[in-house]
């Protein structure tokens, strides 16, 4: 399919330090990103960082969202994790009643939510880990949209149950032949040229699927591609991809 005159969001992890410590460059991918996803203090992030993030997402025009994980400091929020659905649907209201309330608080609201690490892993797999985040975000707040991964659990029980969903892809993570992120421990798992990167990206827009490690394509919605904030090349690899998508003819701007 042709994509000139299409429209897709960008988004990116962020607001994940903690205290003195900080991870990825958000100042500058702020500039490159239409959305936000900002940490919500579990597995990252705090309230005078989130305060800051949403307050430069507020300036900058880029729409923010809540970015829950597993209560994993010490792992990034990238372990699995084993919490009974109630458990996991507590987890989620507890951390989008914070970015909820500090957004609110910075004068930008949260528009959507978006699980991070392994508990985002968890609700392309689950059913129960799905489902227990969609009743999470549609009991706290249910004009809020769910970023969810392409083809996945969560993105379908979200629509079955009326929640606003959008289909996301990694610009920067490679997939396997069901059509899901490899691990990291496997090679092919990051994808480091931002040209290559850019480029499979336009492909995935033309044929309206994942293009998986093999070069075949698992067909799905695509509203918003993301862009990992914390690795190397990050900057360069999100400005790269947009520059390609504006030079393709294709919109950038947040799906909310």
């Amino acid at each position: 399919m042709a994509i000139k005159g299409t429209s897709v969001d960008l988004n990116s992890d962020m607001g994940e330090g903690f205290g003195a410590y900080r991870m990825g460059d958000d100042p500058a991918i702020l500039k490159i990103v239409t959305s936000a996803n900002i940490a919500c203090g579990f597995h990252g992030g705090d309230p005078e960082i989130m305060a800051s993030t949403f307050t430069q997402a507020k300036a900058l025009g880029v729409t923010p969202g809540a970015h829950p994980g597993y209560p994993d400091l010490w792992g990034f929020g990238r372990r699995d994790m084993v919490f009974s659905p109630e458990e996991i649907e507590r987890l989620i209201a507890y951390q989008v009643g914070a970015a909820l309330g500090v957004s609110t608080y910075a004068g930008h609201p949260i528009k959507y939510v978006k699980t991070h690490g392994a508990l985002g892993h968890q609700t392309y797999h689950s059913v129960e880990v799905a489902t227990a985040v969609c009743r999470a975000v549609k009991a706290v707040d249910p004009s809020l949209i769910l970023l969810s991964i392409a083809n996945g659990q969560q993105d379908k029980i979200a629509r079955e149950m009326g929640i606003p969903s959008k289909a996301e892809i990694y610009a920067d993570r490679g997939y396997d032949e069901a059509g899901f992120l490899i691990s990291r421990k496997l090679p092919g798992a990051l994808l480091k040229d931002a040209d290559q990167a850019a480029q499979r990206i336009l492909r995935m827009l033309e044929m309206g699927g994942v293009e998986t490690a093999s070069g075949k394509y698992l067909t799905t919605p695509i509203d918003s591609i993301c862009v990992h904030s914390d690795t190397p090349g990050a900057i360069d690899m999100a400005s790269r991809v947009r520059a390609r998508l504006e030079d393709a003819g294709v919109t950038v701007k947040a799906f909310a």
